[in-house]
């Protein structure tokens, strides 16, 4: 549709619809003046299109424009564009160059290297620090929990035997069970420093330091009263014996598991895979291999110096990270299997035979007063069976861990002992069960014509089982300071190349970049 006006001279509009919908319209301006010579209505000038809102018709059509109208209404100011926005659209026609594809190229190579390597910083160094805390904090905690045990558990041992032996109690006895007490007090007190935030560590440590002077307390007045020949002390001793099961001895169990799950949660993190690690260097060394491809097929250049030093840089590390933490989890690893649980077994058989050799004394001391559950029999005598078969099933479990002829030959000699014990015991609760406490008594404690006593098998096995302990300590060690010693220079190491991977990355397309100048 044309409409216009007509006029000698005069510039006319004239309007077409091409296309419109309920509301908007899009029209064709055509602005100019009659040609007359031509005999026609055309004009000339110049065409205008515009584009045009109307009020919808009755009956839903569209409106036309009034005649004579001339171009719409200028529009308003441009909108202010943000930084963002700008940033993309230069980002955008930065991408549709190959300067600027390169450009970003080299930012994002550069960025995963320096994450790669940023990442690798940071689990290898946790990793680290929880390697020296389980050589350095964790165990020396763990061990520290088992050596107050076997303290008390040896003092409590020795305190019955020197009553046994009354008046003649030798010095090197009074000498032992004073060396258990200052090691247990000593101990607790170091662990008191060293347990950190360890809620539970501290409430047990509070609660050995109180009741270890209680107990204290109670042997001495056993042995002062024994000493005056009255039987109210062995009353006292068994009833030290008793805040010792109960009160003491469970909670040095508690402490040393606490700081046993400490150790474990310690050799845990040591061990545990960087994973983020592993996955940000594969996929740095993509991005490189696929960058030094993409060269190749726009230059025909096989090696581009710089992302060829950056892969090189990037695999080092990747290899360094992973050969290092497999070698540092496997001698954790074995210092775990082969050190600290050989030396948990070894512990714990230490401690059944402190607390048989404990009930086979007290058996002597109580002679019946103490009855065991079933209201029959006696009560240390059962508990000395119990004892013996922890002990037996412990020096059967340790000989199984043991991996050389070192740890094997000690606990071999303890499982020796505990035959020859077991028999000295037997003869001696035969002789005690006929009313022959005398003839007992030299059996279990020994003298001059009884050097085959149980009490010398007991001081074979506990003897055996210290080397055993000690033999594992040192296999433990060993293999976590082997642990340590991978990972050693692996943070500064990785820091240094990713570095240079990253600075040779951006050499490399800087180098492609000089091409187009």
């Amino acid at each position: 549709m044309t409409k216009g006006t007509r006029g000698g001279g005069s510039p006319r509009i004239q309007h077409r619809v091409l296309w419109s919908t309920g509301t908007t319209a899009i029209l064709l301006l055509r602005r100019g003046t009659p040609r007359r010579r031509l005999g026609d209505d055309r004009t000339e000038g110049e065409v205008t299109v515009a584009i045009t809102s109307r009020a919808p018709a009755p009956g839903g059509g569209v409106s036309a424009p009034p005649a004579g109208t001339s171009a719409s209404p200028p529009a308003g100011p441009p909108g202010r564009r943000t930084a963002w926005s700008e940033g993309v659209q230069r980002l955008r026609e930065a991408a549709t160059t190959e300067p600027g594809r390169l450009r970003i190229i080299g930012a994002v190579l550069a960025a995963l290297i320096v994450l790669f390597g940023t990442v690798s910083v940071w689990e290898i160094s946790g990793r680290a620090t929880a390697a020296d805390d389980v050589v350095g904090r964790s165990q020396p905690l763990s061990a520290d929990a088992a050596s107050i045990y076997r303290s008390l558990a040896d003092a409590d041992t020795t305190s019955s035997s020197g009553f046994l032996l009354g008046a003649q109690e030798p010095r090197e006895v009074r000498q032992r069970y004073e060396k258990d007490i200052a090691n247990a007090s000593r101990l607790l007190v170091s662990a008191a420093a060293n347990t950190g935030g360890s809620e539970e560590s501290r409430e047990q440590i509070t609660l050995l330091s109180e009741q270890l002077p209680r107990y204290t307390g109670l042997i001495e007045q056993a042995r002062a009263t024994n000493r005056q020949g009255l039987p109210l002390g062995g009353a006292y001793l068994r009833y030290a014996n008793e805040q010792m099961t109960t009160q003491l001895l469970p909670a040095a169990q508690r402490l040393y598991e606490a700081e046993t799950r400490r150790l474990h949660t310690d050799d845990d993190d040591a061990r545990a895979w960087p994973l983020g690690s592993l996955a940000l260097g594969l996929l740095a060394v993509a991005a490189l291999v696929w960058a030094q491809r993409r060269n190749y097929r726009h230059t025909n250049r096989v090696f581009n110096h710089g992302l060829v030093a950056a892969t090189a840089a990037s695999v080092v590390v990747l290899l360094w990270l992973s050969v290092g933490h497999t070698v540092a989890r496997s001698s954790l690893s074995e210092a775990r299997t082969d050190g600290q649980e050989s030396m948990k077994v070894l512990n714990d058989a230490r401690i059944a035979s402190l607390q048989a050799r404990a009930s086979e004394n007290l058996t002597l001391i109580a002679r019946g007063a103490v009855l065991a559950e079933d209201k029959k029999s006696d009560k240390y005598d059962v508990d000395f069976t119990n004892n013996m078969k922890q002990l037996d099933a412990g020096l059967a479990t340790a000989l199984r861990l043991a991996d050389d002829e070192d740890g094997r030959t000690p606990v071999s000699r303890a499982a020796d002992g505990v035959e020859q014990w077991k028999q000295r015991h037997a003869a001696a609760r035969e002789a005690d069960l006929k009313g022959d406490y005398e003839a007992a008594l030299p059996q279990v404690v020994g003298d001059d014509h009884h050097k085959e006593s149980s009490g010398a098998a007991f001081d074979t096995v506990d003897a055996s089982l210290e080397l055993a302990v000690a033999h594992e300590q040192r296999e433990f060690t060993r293999a976590a300071q082997d642990g340590i010693g991978a990972l050693g220079g692996l943070v500064t190491g990785s820091a240094v190349l990713v570095v240079i991977g990253a600075t040779a990355a951006l050499l490399g397309i800087g180098r492609r970049l000089s091409e187009y100048r």
